[in-house]
């Protein structure tokens, strides 16, 4: 590892038990927080997370956030209509900046979340979480608060798969770790790099393209260390994060966009085939499954009109 990340692993990385609440509330004063949890077909998870986040950090002795937005993905089952009674703004992807039309991925609802926001902080939560803890907010927003030479905070924790301790996150350990440090080894340190839990200031969000899917979160790690630098980057130990697990099949598709993620931000050219076949035992034997590889990024919202007209509004 390097000496620079050694140095970074000491001066920013934390645990959440390092800024108690108060500190952070003292801290607060003027600045907007806004939380935003990416849904699809989460009916099962996503009423208990609103409902914690609502409960511990949206009181009066309590004012950590100030808005709690889910941008329901084109959820089939009860999604919207769970998060809603339980207490959160829901806004359709589909009705935010209809100008340009959405496209499937995780990172298209994180971009045009920015559109239906106005934290100065903006915190991203995954709707899958079990026994969700309000840590998982005040640990990466805690920092932004307190800290103000500190950009972009993720959340680290142990990941379970099943029963069993530390096997989760699969694809962070075959391909994204893999390319972070042999690409990029200032980011090395980072526990969870691919983790969908993470806090930035909207000065700094504004500023990054996105990738419409499964690459977002590799993307703006590596974009947000070249415009801000390492030392502007932190994570927090907030325990442990317990989810729905995807099938290797999907994670096959998760790896692909990821390493192309990578891919263009080496060399900004293009895939020579931007597809992922894969196989599945049919009733003939083996038969191919081939799979787009998600192709399109969505530009910096500071440079889209309406973002830019809101502001000024």
């Amino acid at each position: 590892m390097l000496e620079e990340v050694e140095r970074w692993l000491d001066r920013r990385s934390w645990s959440v038990a390092d800024r108690p609440l108060e500190r952070i509330l003292a801290a607060k004063r003027s600045t907007t927080v806004s939380v935003v949890l990416p849904a699809l077909n989460e009916e099962a998870t996503v009423g208990d997370i609103v409902s914690v986040i609502r409960r511990e950090l949206m009181t009066a002795p309590v004012p950590l956030v100030d808005e709690l937005v889910v941008i329901d993905s084109g959820s089939t089952d009860r999604t919207a209509e769970v998060a809603a009674a339980a207490g959160a703004r829901v806004v359709a992807r589909d009705a935010i900046l209809p100008r340009i039309p959405a496209v499937p991925g995780k990172g298209e609802v994180l971009w045009r979340s920015l559109m239906v926001t106005g934290g100065d902080v903006v915190c991203f939560v995954d709707a899958d979480l079990r026994d969700f803890s309000a840590d998982f907010v005040t640990g990466i927003v805690g920092p932004l608060l307190t800290d103000p030479d500190v950009d972009f905070v993720k959340a680290m924790y142990d990941r379970p798969l099943g029963d069993a301790p530390g096997q989760g996150g699969r694809v962070t350990e075959l391909v994204a770790r893999p390319l972070l440090n042999l690409h990029w080894p200032q980011l090395a340190g980072f526990v969870q790099p691919l983790g969908g839990e993470y806090a930035a200031r909207r000065s700094l969000l504004e500023r990054l393209p996105f990738p419409v899917g499964y690459g977002v979160e590799l993307a703006l790690l590596v974009d947000a260390l070249h415009t801000v630098g390492l030392d502007a980057l932190a994570q927090v130990d907030v325990g442990v994060r317990k989810h729905r697990h995807q099938d290797g099949q999907a994670l096959g598709r998760m790896a692909a966009a990821i390493y192309r993620t990578a891919q263009l931000r080496l060399s900004r050219g293009h895939l020579v085939r931007p597809w992922l076949t894969q196989f599945e035992r049919g009733e003939s034997g083996f038969e191919p499954r081939t799979y787009a590889v998600d192709t399109e990024e969505r530009p910096p919202i500071a440079g889209i009109t309406e973002y830019a007209r809101r502001r000024v509004a």
